[in-house]
């Protein structure tokens, strides 16, 4: 029978993808090294197990104790599957950019999950750093896996994915290209890849408001360059232990947003649903392609996948937040915006001082007109100003039907925003448009407003 004899046997052995139409401006053979087939969906599994049975070997690691991380939830995730099957207690820090859904995925791994602020520094007593370690020193029998300077990171891909791609490219392998963080994916499989061939290019992704290119540059550790951003999964304001600066051959910037937009585009164009840092990896090299010939064979490294991400990346209403994509919404989404669905209307019969009534308690300023159950007009807040203005407080006894106006136009709930700028004008203050249910809607100015 072939079976494994618990879910660790499954990490490692991850394929190799060719990337099709996304690729097909970049010179070269450009393939990808797709780590969400690891159990805990993310190359952090190797480096996890790696870890613990290094701890345990060193006798760091005793039975029943509790395994402590500061992670952005990989790494946790990769612990708490090893500490699961081994029979360890979990506790992670982790920093208030993590996504909840990759909290949330921790503690139902049993895991414990402590959340600090990000935009402190690393020595301040409330960072996710100094958290962990004062942990590990306040909890007996316990080991803080410090997957920054842990050695074991670095080691953990120096002895699986750095030979599983040696191996599947038939040491054709010509420059290899992953997002750096920690350090230990890219300069373990460096390690080991260079040892074979010492002419292969590593290139390291590092993201705006991180000091690592700078400092592999110039040797200079720049507090200036340090400032927030929103790309999880890479970038550093500190300098790892596992980042070997004189293994990786360049460092390419990528912006937030341009690592957002690839990923979504990997996920579009090639069927591949990945993390942050995968877009960010992609986006550097396509950056890098007038470095790259035909006779190329580059690997990239995508570190995790995209089901962490839905509540960022691949959320629309997080995307426009962040101007990352246009403003410009459907007229279906501008109806799950509004406040209220309610489709207010009136009666062609109903007196002016009622439809005031209407208009005040509901805080709207037009109404469509009904008769017999179809829209036959529309009264709006104006023409009522107007008539009150110039009559006496008797007329808002009379009928409305004097002041009722051209009926609202009825629209596909598919239009773009920027298509009902065709309908709403000075003169039509409103449309109306079916919702999810197939519920008639009133859309005004002022909800494009809100919802823009």
């Amino acid at each position: 029978m072939n079976f494994k004899n618990n879910i660790l046997e499954t990490i490692g052995n991850t394929p190799l993808i060719k990337l099709g139409d996304i690729a097909k401006d970049i010179p070269g053979t450009i393939l990808a090294k797709v780590e969400t087939f690891n159990p805990g969906n993310s190359i952090k599994d190797r480096m996890g197990l790696q870890m613990i049975e290094d701890a345990e070997a060193r006798g760091d690691l005793k039975p029943g104790g509790t395994i402590i991380e500061c992670t952005s939830g990989n790494t946790g995730m990769g612990l708490a599957i090893a500490a699961v099957v081994k029979g360890y207690s979990t506790i992670f820090t982790t920093s208030d950019k993590t996504t909840k859904s990759k909290i949330d995925l921790l503690k139902a791994m049993g895991a414990e999950v402590i959340v600090c602020p990000v935009n402190v520094e690393p020595e301040d007593p409330r960072s996710y750093y100094s958290v962990a370690e004062r942990l590990s020193k306040e909890i007996p029998n316990s080991f803080w896996c410090n997957q920054y300077d842990n050695l074991s990171n670095t080691k953990a891909n120096y002895l699986t994915t750095g030979p599983e791609i040696w191996k599947d490219t038939e040491g054709k392998v010509t420059h290899i290209i992953t997002g750096v963080g920690t350090g230990g994916t890219l300069c373990g499989v460096a390690k080991y890849v260079k040892e074979q061939n010492p002419d292969v290019k590593i290139w390291g992704i590092d993201t705006y408001g991180s000091v690592f290119k700078k400092y592999h540059e110039t040797g200079e550790f720049d507090k200036n360059e340090i400032y927030p951003y929103i790309t999880e999964g890479i970038g550093e304001d500190i300098l790892p232990k596992n980042v070997n600066f004189s293994l990786i051959d360049h460092f390419e910037k990528v912006t937030d947003k341009d690592g957002a937009l690839a990923a979504r585009e990997l996920a579009r164009t090639e069927g591949i649903l990945l993390g942050y840092s995968a877009g960010s990896a992609f986006a550097g090299l396509r950056q890098m392609k007038d470095k790259l010939t035909e006779d190329d064979v580059v690997v990239v490294i995508f570190h995790d996948h995209g089901s962490r991400y839905t509540s960022k990346i691949y959320n629309d209403d997080w995307m426009r937040d962040r101007g990352f994509i246009n403003k410009e919404i459907t007229v279906r989404e501008l109806l799950r915006k509004k406040n209220s669905s309610m489709f207010i209307t009136v009666e062609k019969h109903h007196t002016i001082s009622e439809v005031i009534d209407i208009m005040k308690s509901n805080n709207i300023s037009q109404i469509p007109v009904m008769e017999g159950g179809d829209i036959v007009g529309s009264i709006t807040e104006s023409k009522l100003l107007q008539f009150v203005l110039h009559e006496d407080e008797d007329s808002k006894d009379k009928s409305i039907e004097d002041l009722i106006g051209p009926a609202f136009p009825v629209i596909d709930s598919k239009l773009s925003s920027r298509e009902l700028s065709k309908y709403i004008t000075k003169e039509v203050p409103a449309v109306i448009a079916k919702d999810d249910l197939g519920n008639l809607q009133i859309v005004t100015q002022f909800d494009i407003i809100q919802a823009l």
